[in-house]
C-alpha cells in the first residue's frame, strides 16, 4: 500500500448538487480500492488560463492509501468523467 495525493478541478458550471455528486463519486471510488485519509475542499478558483472557455474551476483535493496499480484506473476515470477539467495523482513521499 502507498500513499497519494490527488487533486481534481472540475467545472465551475456544475451546481453545486452535480459537483457535489461528481466529488462523492470519485471519493466512493477511492473507498472501494483503498483508504481516504483526507479530503480538502478549496473550493471556486480563478484558473491560471482558460480551460474549455471555463475561467473558473472547483478544487478538491484527496489524499488516500491503495494498492500501486489503481491511480493508474483512477486517472483514467478521470479523464472521460465529464465535468473534470484538470486532475493529478502524485505519490506521497515518507
Amino acid at each position: 500500500m502507498a500513499k497519494y495525493e490527488t487533486m481534481m478541478v472540475t467545472s465551475s458550471a456544475l451546481d453545486e448538487e452535480a459537483s457535489a455528486a461528481l466529488i462523492g463519486k470519485f471519493k466512493s471510488l477511492i473507498e472501494a480500492n483503498g483508504t481516504i485519509d483526507s479530503v480538502d475542499d478549496w473550493g471556486k478558483r480563478r484558473l491560471a488560463y482558460p480551460i474549455n472557455d471555463e475561467t473558473e474551476g472547483v478544487y478538491t483535493v484527496i489524499k488516500f492509501t491503495s494498492d500501486p496499480s489503481f491511480p493508474a484506473e483512477l486517472d483514467r476515470i478521470y479523464k472521460i468523467t465529464e465535468g473534470v477539467l484538470r486532475s493529478i495523482i502524485t505519490v506521497e513521499e515518507e
